[in-house]
């Protein structure tokens, strides 16, 4: 038996419905309508003979095969693009120092650079990692040229190229300590993230102590995956050895954003976004540890 070519274009709708976790949005995404997405989504799953989402009263979700599905698509979609990037768009090249925040996808920042660096050798990048604010007052000295990191609640600067969930993260054997306040792993006072999780546990009057401060996001890891800690991430950065925790206030999510000019470096700047964004979305592995006892939980006072 033949077996069928799957279609690059239903691949991407397909995509994007997973990763922004519905039609309407990956309509607004794609600039289509939610019926046209809807269309496109049963066609490759006719092509498949088989669903690739469950629909529910609130959301789709990816059903297993689905979630087999989407692994290879990424894939397929990451080595189109790259391809048509070598044969059809014009040489780039330039020099480009640009900051990205430590929270960034540490988990695959290195891939994404070699990647870009291998289709684009005539580009000179110079990458400096590091705390959001801190790069950007370095960006706006001159000192770099772009920066890649998170905007604060409610600000409109730089141009926004992704959006993802902000999840608490801990060990897959950790366990809230019963009578006690919530052990937390953060970043210095200032960060978004640790601001949020405090605001949010005080709303909740859950009690919290922060007992692991560290400027590294690489030691916060550490901590939580050592069973010491409690810590937030975003959800696109999580390291081996850490869960998402369910059962906790939610912490919204965080917006990712290119601060500089980056109209004026476009030839460079695009296609490193584009990088990133086929990159980004890739959820966490394992199934989220659920806080046990969060009512024995010391509450505030």
């Amino acid at each position: 038996m033949r077996r069928p070519d799957l279609d690059l274009d239903l691949l991407r709708c397909f995509v994007m419905v997973a990763e922004l976790g519905g039609f309407t949005a990956a309509g607004t995404a794609l600039c289509l309508t939610q019926s046209a997405v809807s269309l496109k989504i049963k066609r490759l799953e006719d092509l498949l003979r088989r669903p690739v989402f469950r629909r529910t009263s609130r959301r789709v979700e990816l059903t297993a095969e689905g979630e087999t599905l989407l692994t290879h698509a990424r894939r397929m979609l990451a080595l189109n693009d790259e391809a048509v990037r070598r044969m059809v768009e014009p040489p780039v090249a330039g020099r480009l120092r640009l900051g990205v925040a430590d929270h960034f996808v540490p988990r695959t920042l290195a891939h994404i650079l070699a990647r870009f660096a291998r289709t684009y050798p005539d580009v000179r990048l110079e990458v400096e990692v590091g705390r959001s604010h801190e790069l950007r007052l370095k960006q706006e000295a001159g000192g770099l040229d772009l920066v890649l990191g998170k905007r604060r609640d409610g600000e409109v600067a730089g141009v926004a190229i992704w959006t993802e969930p902000v999840v608490w993260a801990a060990a897959p054997d950790w366990q809230a300590p019963a009578g006690r306040p919530l052990p937390l792993a953060l970043l210095p006072e200032g960060c978004m993230f640790r601001e949020r999780a405090l605001r949010a546990l005080s709303r909740a009057g859950l009690a919290s102590e922060a007992v692991f401060t560290c400027d590294s996001l690489l030691g916060l890891a550490a901590a939580a995956q050592a069973g010491f800690a409690l810590t937030v991430l975003g959800r696109s950065g999580f390291p081996a050895g850490l869960r998402e925790v369910a059962g906790l206030p939610e912490l919204g999510v965080v917006e990712m954003a290119v601060f500089g000019d980056p109209e004026r470096r476009s030839q460079v700047v695009e296609p490193l976004v584009g990088f990133i964004r086929e990159s980004l979305g890739a959820p966490a592995a394992g199934q989220p540890l659920v806080v046990p006892h969060l009512a024995s939980v010391g509450h505030a006072a």
